[in-house]
């Protein structure tokens, strides 16, 4: 892979201890953090969308569908400019993208338009693509191959840090501000209570946008590590020789992710809606987010948890048992009703925690040379999110609590990549790294 103009030389090898590591390891722990935190805005702005523009769940959750949509076409694109520019300069770019987004929002809101709220959206999430193509495989590869799954895991948790607080955040600012987010789920909005309501997003999105250029900042000041030689694009006649599709792991692992952030997604987003009904928990959406901010809490537990256990355990042997657990969650999410169904609910963050940093560093686990091209299309898989609104639909159709089953499902072809599909074949040597990554 190319890097950028003004690398150093090499300072080390693949034996470099790991506290070398450690500050850029801390700096890319705020970056999961700060993509995670904007990320779930999302779970506390479609519920307030919903009121605002008179939402069926079919619209509100294809609002999430475009989010991740972008993951579809933004992934290969990213991979690209990482091998031209790499890693540093492409996590910049994606800070800045994210931040335009962020701003789009002002308009989006005071107009207020739907479509313009669609966009600003759309390009937040691209920039969250280049920064999730580019720091993903870049923790995974940083320290020995042998805990690349426990330190992604790791640094995920400082991610669902940020989806813990971000309910709190946007549950205060958005829906504590709003009439929608402060009445119950029945209450009808005059059309000035909806105008008002779409402007206390303004701030927010504001205060995010900063913060956004900050970090950018911040990173482009900081020398992070390179990924060494191994990494690099092989020539196109080397390259002859080296198949992404002869990996069962990556082969399987990119329909793994797919469905899992159908499952993830889909809980996150009906998760206001569904507690917040009579036979449920009978709360306003602001109490709801709060109850949120414990299932994303629970993810963040999870994942410091499964980065001490996969340090012991096998990483596909972790994955198996989260999966059950999220099976069993589920079921009775969906046949419970009251405080246990709500509470149940819940408990599926702490179980889908580990999934997504597991799956994907068992992906790429043994991809050598070909780990860039194979983040890109893992990174890609995230566009399954997109297909929530296919649960919205069955929500519609068939009820909400019932439309948790497809979530059930999704668990169970987990289970199956744990068991099987995550098995290594045809490896390559690991990727190690060497140099100090300047601006």
């Amino acid at each position: 892979m190319a890097g950028p103009s003004g690398q150093s030389s090499v300072v080390g090898g693949g034996d470099r201890p790991s506290s070398e590591y450690a500050p850029a390891l801390t700096l890319l722990a705020s970056l999961f953090f700060t993509w995670g935190f904007i990320s779930v805005i999302n779970n506390t702005l479609l519920p307030h969308l919903r009121s605002v523009f008179d939402l069926s769940y079919t619209q509100t959750t294809l609002i999430e569908s475009v989010w991740f949509i972008a993951y579809f076409f933004a992934s290969i694109p990213s991979a690209k400019l990482i091998e031209r520019v790499g890693y540093k300069r492409s996590i910049v770019v994606g800070l800045l993208i994210m931040a335009g987004g962020s701003v789009l929002m002002a308009p989006a809101a005071m107009l207020p338009s739907y479509g313009v709220v669609l966009t600003a959206l759309f390009i937040i999430a691209s920039g969250i693509t280049l920064l999730q193509v580019a720091a993903n495989p870049y923790v995974t590869v940083i320290g020995p191959p042998e805990t690349g799954s426990a330190r992604l895991n790791l640094v995920q948790a400082f991610n669902s840090l940020g989806t813990t607080l971000a309910p709190l955040f946007a549950g205060y600012l958005i829906l504590g501000r709003s009439k929608g987010g402060t009445s119950a789920p029945d209450v009808v909005l005059t059309q000035a209570e909806k105008l008002a309501d779409a402007q206390s997003v303004v701030l927010p999105y504001m205060i995010v946008a900063v913060v956004l250029v900050i970090l950018a900042v911040v990173i482009a000041r900081f020398p992070l590590p390179a990924i060494g030689q191994s990494s690099q694009r092989v020539s196109r006649e080397d390259r002859a020789g080296l198949s992404l599709w002869k990996h069962r792991n990556l082969v399987f692992g990119i329909p793994a992710i797919f469905i899992y952030l159908i499952a993830e997604i889909g809980v996150a987003n009906l998760f206001i809606s569904f507690v917040s009904q009579p036979d449920i928990a009978a709360v306003t959406h602001e109490e709801a987010s709060r109850y949120l901010a414990m299932l994303w809490g629970g993810m963040m537990i999870g994942r410091f948890a499964g980065s001490f256990l996969m340090r012991r355990i096998s990483p596909e042997n972790v994955l198996a048992g989260f999966s059950i657990a999220a099976f069993v969650v589920m079921i009775i999410t969906t046949f419970a009703h009251g405080p246990l169904a709500m509470w149940s609910l819940i408990l599926v963050g702490l179980c889908h925690s580990i999934m997504f940093p597991t799956i994907f560093s068992l992906g790429i686990r043994g991809l050598g040379p070909l780990t860039e091209e194979g983040s890109g299309l893992l990174i890609m898989a995230i566009a399954g999110g997109a297909l929530v609104v296919v649960q919205g639909w069955l929500a519609d159709r068939y009820g909400l609590q019932w439309s948790f089953l497809l979530t059930a499902a999704c668990e169970l072809y987990v289970l199956f990549y744990a068991l099987w599909g995550a098995r290594v074949t045809h490896p390559l040597p690991e990727l190690k790294p060497i140099a100090a990554e300047h601006g």
